[in-house]
């Protein structure tokens, strides 16, 4: 009997939390619907573009598509007159890892001038990318640059932080290829509810850097 009673309170904690975290994802896709476009033509111009890292390459040595979508979408941003200025923010964590600055000699090779990109190696995760983009590089009005996921919660974070942000959301990728990075999210969009709720900082703070 001991047994069963544990077990049925197991389940009711088991649904509790499935039942909010699916209530906090789709809150924050509805909160953000109307930020988020897929058609350049309706991108509103913003000066700063925040290209949200990842890595280049899989455990496999294939290439992420993640990242070269991302890539592609800064370029047609870029390109159609939606931005002036790409700000890469990504991980930098060791000497063998540099987010940014792989992120940086892909979009020159797609037409972005080295003097248009400007990099923040501290952008450990998305909170620390869009507080970062205001404190440190002074925006308070961006386009941000990633999957719709991405965007939306990136969207979420900047209007929490006074930043006015809209998303230009890169190609996605298969159900399959993506299903893992999906599920992680629902998780990523509780773990900000709670660092909202708590008032987390970026890791690191540093001199302020000007975009012109």
């Amino acid at each position: 009997m001991k047994l069963k009673k544990l077990f049925s309170y197991a389940l009711l904690l088991l649904i509790t939390v499935g039942v909010v975290v699916f209530c906090i994802d789709y809150y924050v896709k509805k909160k953000t619907e109307a930020a988020v476009y897929t058609q350049i033509e309706e991108v509103p111009y913003n000066r700063v573009g925040l290209l949200l890292g990842t890595g280049k390459y899989l455990s496999n040595g294939g290439v992420n598509l993640y990242y070269q979508y991302r890539i592609d979408a800064a370029v047609e941003l870029y390109k159609a007159g939606k931005i002036t200025y790409v700000l890469i923010s990504g991980d930098n964590g060791s000497k063998d890892y540099n987010e940014p600055m792989e992120m940086k000699a892909d979009l020159k090779v797609g037409g972005i001038p080295e003097d248009h990109i400007f990099l923040d190696y501290a952008g450990f995760s998305t909170l620390d990318s869009v507080v970062r983009c205001k404190e440190i590089f002074g925006q308070d009005k961006i386009t941000v640059i990633s999957q719709r996921f991405h965007n939306e919660r990136a969207i979420y974070l900047a209007a929490s932080n006074d930043i006015q942000a809209v998303g230009f959301n890169a190609k996605d990728v298969s159900v399959n290829y993506g299903f893992i990075t999906m599920q992680r999210e629902k998780l990523a969009r509780c773990k900000m509810m709670l660092d909202l709720l708590f008032g987390s900082e970026p890791k690191f703070g540093g001199e302020k850097i000007e975009i012109p």
